[in-house]
């Protein structure tokens, strides 16, 4: 069994965390302008991909009660880190002996694989252009989802707990933000383990729910502007679904390897 991180290299990772999140207060010039191309798209696209927009509202809203076809199977997830450290991970809790670098390395690879999924999957819908997008729209929230529920494992936390796929919305809130808004969630999920022990906290964590979908749909703008071109689609579903992969997958290790960070700190003190 490998030896658990020291406090101090577990402080030393925290504070890299911490750069990472104050680096996060940088907005591109395209940030701030992201929601004027859905502006321009609201007038042009056809009313089925506006009905397609409009139902990511159900489908996040469905995901949080109850997860739906988004859960996916632990068992092939601990198979996986199982194989790559060498220890036995049957359940989630033996995830919790197992030091940081070896989670962060299985988390790597993962990332790897879905990133080359989300750029195969938008230049298979981004060849139609305007109407195939209607098929990108689920595709890729798909993609997110499974996405960071398997770095949610990988971490040691269970989907199949509201209270994580709460904290996975948040993440994919947190990916979309402008730097106000990145500011407000990082505070609000600073003591979220122990809020989420409280069903009255943990419900508080829904409130604005909805404007987490507005603004997932409207970071979209310019990225999927140029997917409405047919043919040329191929490209640009391509890049803009591996950025944006790459983009959420990052905010969610970052988030989840906090977490494990703190709570490992907290047991040794």
């Amino acid at each position: 069994m490998k030896k658990v991180e020291s406090k101090e290299q577990l402080l030393r990772e925290l504070e890299m965390i911490k750069k990472w999140e104050d680096d996060q207060s940088g907005v591109w010039f395209w940030d701030r302008i992201g929601r004027l191309p859905f502006k321009i798209l609201d007038k042009i696209t056809p009313s089925f991909i506006h009905k397609k927009m409009g139902n990511l509202l159900d489908e996040i809203g469905g995901y949080i009660q109850s997860g739906g076809r988004y859960l996916i199977s632990k068992e092939r997830l601990f198979s996986r880190i199982q194989d790559h450290t060498g220890q036995n991970v049957e359940k989630l809790s033996d995830i919790r002996s197992i030091p940081i670098k070896p989670l962060d390395e299985v988390t790597a690879e993962l990332i790897g694989q879905r990133k080359k999924l989300a750029a195969f999957q938008g230049a298979t819908t981004g060849i139609g252009g305007m109407f195939t997008l209607a098929l990108d729209i689920p595709a890729i929230l798909a993609i997110s989802l499974k996405t960071l529920q398997e770095i949610a494992i990988i971490y040691g936390y269970d989907p199949d707990e509201k209270s994580e796929r709460i904290f996975i919305v948040k993440c994919l809130q947190f990916s979309s933000a402008d730097i106000v808004g990145k500011r407000a969630i990082l505070n609000g999920l600073s003591e979220y383990n122990r809020q989420s022990d409280s069903s009255g906290e943990m419900m508080s964590q829904l409130q604005g729910w909805r404007e987490v979908v507005y603004t997932y749909r409207d970071s979209f703008g310019w990225k999927k502007l140029f997917q409405m071109v047919p043919v040329a689609g191929l490209i640009f579903g391509a890049i803009s679904n591996r950025s944006m992969i790459r983009d959420l997958s990052e905010t969610g290790s970052m988030l989840y390897r906090k977490r494990r960070i703190i709570e490992r700190l907290e047991e040794m003190d």
